[in-house]
């Protein structure tokens, strides 16, 4: 039997240890129900459950938290975060989990001790073939709602990346790589990335020597 997208999006997600709630529930009740070892967002007043991740899933992250984070850290530009932390979006409202975000400095008194209580200035969501649907529609569209002001999707099983950036309108709109095979982020001041590191694994210290970090 064919499956359609949400049946992709339910396979491989762990077992539940405790019975999900049956009626929507606040932010509050969903914090209180949640705990260090189960993965979940909360939508609506809903529980949604997160899928497992890939090993290509997890070194593209730890390249992107080392590049971006130690770059961040070196222009003391704000605070980079990254998956398992919710960032909660009032206007949705929902409470995401970003595999990472970055925060600027001036607006740091929005991290609680649980949660970004908040849009980010920056989201990056690496994306699975179960999670197409969530990251590129509904993510999508809450992020920009929300006003997250950067919003990177980036697909290792496509090997492609796409930028968006929150425009006047409130609207997404997407930033083209430059003739120099450069994106330039508009909102981690001075920071670049050439979307086939994305693909071929140059090491963090190469990358943070061509940021001039190192």
């Amino acid at each position: 039997m064919r499956r359609g997208i949400d049946g992709l999006e339910n396979l491989g997600r762990p077992p539940v240890k405790k019975p999900l709630p049956t009626v929507p529930i606040s932010f509050e009740e969903f914090l209180d129900w949640c705990d260090e070892d189960t993965r979940a967002e909360w939508v609506n007043g809903r529980v949604v459950l997160m899928s497992p991740v890939s090993m290509e899933h997890q070194l593209l992250l730890t390249f992107l938290i080392q590049v971006v984070g130690m770059f961040v850290d070196h222009h003391e530009l704000g605070k980079v975060f990254f998956a398992p932390f919710l960032m909660r979006l009032n206007a949705v409202p929902s409470a995401r989990e970003p595999d990472l975000i970055f925060v600027a400095k001036e607006r740091e008194a929005l991290f609680q001790r649980l949660f970004l209580d908040g849009p980010a200035d920056l989201a990056v969501e690496i994306v699975s073939r179960w999670s197409v649907r969530r990251d590129g529609r509904d993510k999508f569209r809450e992020y920009e709602v929300a006003g997250v002001r950067e919003y990177w999707l980036i697909d290792p099983a496509r090997k492609s990346a796409d930028f968006y950036t929150l425009e006047s309108n409130g609207k997404y709109s997407a930033v083209d790589i430059g003739e120099d095979g450069l994106f330039r982020s508009r909102v981690v001041d001075g920071f670049f990335l050439r979307p086939e590191w994305l693909w071929n694994a140059p090491s963090a210290m190469d990358v943070l020597r061509e940021l001039k970090v190192i």
